[in-house]
């Protein structure tokens, strides 16, 4: 048990303050503090329980109900609306005296407090049922209904602030779409992807299973839905991510680079304080602190997946990994040089300061450690194929130190490396484009070695003190881990003083020192194990063609002034970019939220449709007129629209196909329709990443445009495709992460990403003629 492995293994740490010279008081105030903090912790929880159960009403109006009745009663004024309900109570009582009639009080007001905190949780509930909001347009005419329903909502959330999990329970679920609509929004998205006659083979396959076995997978599809509280969500994190035996480098995290801004050029005083930063973070989850996220400053998204941001690690396994989460964690493991240690972050019941972690850092960086062939080169099992690192972690892993050590870093709050080289990036002048792409790269694989693929998060800092991010997947999607560095970040740049120190007015109380962790590599297996694992790390990481490419022409101001959707004018770009590389269009992934829904994640678009590749033909038509391709565009950046929101509110295609496939797998039973849909390759991946979540990180961002991200993305998902992650990074910049492979002839980053400056060139040239013509 981890309880047991921590209790028997402080030896080397400092337990109590060393000018104390009584141990013996030194340990009641360790043991006074311990159980302190467990039972805050506890009674924390509770309370936290409370408020969400009964949100959104608030605990104190139990007592001022009770308080009024209490006054009316008493004041001999009983409205008829009482119905003298504690006069008819108290008869029930052992005697009429005043104190059973406060009692009688106390049980009518605590009744109606509970009537009424169930009538206001049904009312919320049937208020968070309604979407028809999102379909009205922005700029477009309101409607009654819509207006109603928003300022009832918002009178509801300011009645009572909300908690991070306030809303959870009230979520609506996620609904099983009517199979028939399924089927046609998916005939409808393959109509420009393939011929005729496969149309009509496809059309063929689809109205059997519609009419044949479809209607046994929908009917068990639909009875999980009504018990389950997501009837995706669990299926796609086991079957999408943890049965995948694929690595997880470069074909399932995620990554991203540090922020524009650079507010100090020492490294450890930057990992400390966002350390320090995170760690304060944690805290606030914990207590249910963080705000939830409201769309439009009224529309809650699901919060489930912030409860493993923290002390979290996937663990490998032969036939599927599992998430383990630990309830708490007092360190976090740091690499330096190849080397691991475990750095506290809590010590004597308060989390250490910024100058306290700066401390062990700084005692790592300064000892110019050494490390064994076998340590320094450890973490490329986690960049192995998952059953090959998982029979290696059972056979040297499952006993002894190695046992030990490998619990203390997947334990965890999460992973620091502190990394003996500077990263150079510039993406402000952009001075050198190739060091941009370089540490894109970095985010992504590291060195293969110094990245702990199975931790939820690694955060890599160079000498100069900028940093990277990789992100394990399976546990959350991009938003949740984007927030956390936004609302921290936004206060880092703050943190330092004119030297680039830690600013400070207090001198630190401990200094508690890192401790090395001690592995056993004399085993020649396990070394030779290390080897392989590197050996296929680097193959993959020479095969990804990965580059940041930072468009500069424009961004969201100008596409704003067109009137379009600075997401949809992307995707459109992204189409036409394709067309021109292949000559031929190809389904296209972009990732949707449907964290409107209990438990939701995601849904995909299929960004390729009809009505972009008319308008696709129409550019490259040279007969086809300004006026029309403009029109074409139009209606394909409102279908793009469409489809994106219907993804959000449970209207897509692939998530129910895939369960449906699911449940046939249950069943064991075959269906050629699911199967070939299953199989078909998504040769463009994309995903915006969005900044800016809350109220509070837009406000600041306005005030400090370069504290925004530089770049996000993740690996090419299909071998002959790309994978491509934007940010509309301001009014005048677009930040595209582009991937695919060096080993497949058919594609070229670079070659892509200047097709997409060229489309994105393109688009302005035709609106700014649009415009010269029409006059408008």
């Amino acid at each position: 048990m981890a309880e047991a492995f921590q209790a028997t293994h402080y030896g080397s740490s400092r337990i109590h303050d060393p000018t104390e010279e009584n141990h013996d008081k030194a340990v009641l105030k360790l043991l006074w503090r311990s159980g302190w903090r467990s039972y805050k912790k506890k009674s924390g929880k509770f309370k936290n329980s409370v408020k969400n159960l009964i949100y959104p009403a608030h605990i104190d109006t139990v007592f001022v109900l009770i308080g009024a009745i209490m006054v009316v009663h008493f004041g001999g004024n009983n409205p008829k609306w009482s119905l003298g309900s504690v006069d008819r109570l108290t008869a029930y009582m052992p005697s009429s005296s005043y104190l059973w009639q406060v009692v009688s009080c106390i049980i009518i007001g605590f009744t109606s407090w509970v009537v009424l905190t169930i009538v206001l949780k049904l009312i919320l509930k049937i208020l968070l049922q309604y979407q028809g909001y999102m379909f009205e347009g922005r700029g477009a005419k309101v409607s009654l209904k819509t207006k109603i329903w928003a300022a009832t909502l918002k009178g509801f959330i300011r009645l009572n602030p909300p908690q991070l999990y306030s809303f959870q329970s009230l979520l609506p679920r996620l609904s099983v779409p009517p199979l028939k609509d399924t089927i046609q929004r998916y005939l409808r998205s393959m109509r420009p992807i393939v011929d005729d006659e496969n149309y009509q083979r496809l059309k063929r396959e689809a109205e059997d299973f519609e009419s044949g076995i479809g209607r046994k997978l929908q009917k068990y599809l639909i009875l999980k839905s009504w018990w389950a509280p997501n009837y995706v969500s669990d299926w796609w994190e086991e079957y999408v991510y943890l049965k995948s035996p694929g690595p997880l480098m470069a074909k399932s995290n995620i990554h991203f680079t540090d922020h524009i801004a650079h507010p100090t050029t020492k490294q450890t005083a930057r990992a400390a304080n966002v350390t320090h930063m995170f760690i304060e973070y944690r805290k606030k989850l914990d207590k249910h602190e963080i705000e939830p996220l409201l769309g439009q400053g009224m529309v809650p998204l699901c919060s489930m997946q912030y409860e493993r941001l923290f002390n979290t690690t996937r663990i490998p396994g032969v036939n599927g990994d599992k998430i383990v989460h630990f309830e708490t964690s007092d360190h976090i493991a740091v690499l330096h040089k190849g080397c691991w240690y475990k750095v506290k972050i809590h010590h004597n019941g308060r989390i250490l300061k910024p100058l306290e972690i700066q401390y062990q850092f700084d005692q790592i960086v300064n000892s110019n450690p050494v490390s064994s062939h076998g340590e320094k080169y450890l973490a490329s099992l986690t960049s192995w194929e998952r059953p090959k690192w998982a029979e290696t972690r059972d056979k040297y892993f499952s006993k002894g130190i190695n046992k030990k050590a490998l619990h203390i870093i997947e334990s965890a709050a999460f992973v620091m490396v502190l990394d003996d080289v500077p990263y150079e990036s510039d993406f402000v002048n952009l001075t050198n484009p190739e060091n941009l792409h370089k540490i894109g790269k970095h985010a992504m694989c590291g060195n293969v070695y110094d990245i702990w693929f199975d931790k939820t998060f690694t955060v890599n800092i160079g000498t100069n003190a900028k940093s990277t991010c990789n992100v394990e997947h399976s546990w959350a999607d991009a938003l949740v881990i984007s927030r956390l560095f936004e609302e921290t970040m936004i206060y880092d740049i703050h943190d330092y003083d004119s030297e680039g120190n830690i600013k400070s007015n207090k001198e630190f109380e401990y200094k508690i020192k890192p401790r090395r962790l001690e592995w056993d590599f004399t085993n020649e297996d396990l070394i030779s194990r290390i080897d392989q694992a590197y050996e296929d790390g680097m193959k993959l990481y020479n095969d990804v063609d990965f580059q940041i490419v930072v468009f500069t022409e424009f961004g969201k101001g100008y596409i704003k002034t067109c009137k379009l959707s600075p997401d949809a004018f992307c995707q459109m770009a992204l189409q036409l970019a394709f067309f021109r590389d292949f000559g031929k269009f190809s389904l296209t992934y972009e990732a949707s939220m449907t964290r409107l829904f209990r438990d939701g994640r995601t849904e995909t678009v299929r960004a390729c449709s009809i009505e972009s590749s008319a308008w696709v033909r129409a550019m490259e038509d040279p007969k086809s007129t300004t006026k029309e391709k403009v029109r074409l565009l139009k209606v394909a950046c409102e279908r793009h629209q469409k489809a994106y929101l219907e993804a959000m509110t449970g209207k897509g295609i692939d998530r129910h196909l895939f369960c449906l496939y699911i449940v046939a797998r249950y069943l064991e039973v075959k269906s050629p329709f699911l199967e070939e849909l299953l199989s078909e390759p998504w040769r463009m991946s994309t995903s915006q990443t969005p900044h800016g979540q809350s109220p509070r990180i837009l406000e600041e961002l306005k005030k400090y445009p370069e504290l925004k991200g530089g770049a996000g993305g993740f690996g090419p998902i299909s071998y002959d495709g790309y994978s491509i992650s934007y940010i509309i990074t301001g009014e005048d910049r677009i930040t595209l992460s582009l991937a695919s492979y060096k080993s497949c002839d058919l594609t070229s980053t670079d070659r892509f990403g200047k097709r997409i400056m060229q489309a994105l060139i393109d688009i302005k040239a035709l609106m700014e003629q649009y415009k010269a013509e029409s006059g408008k």
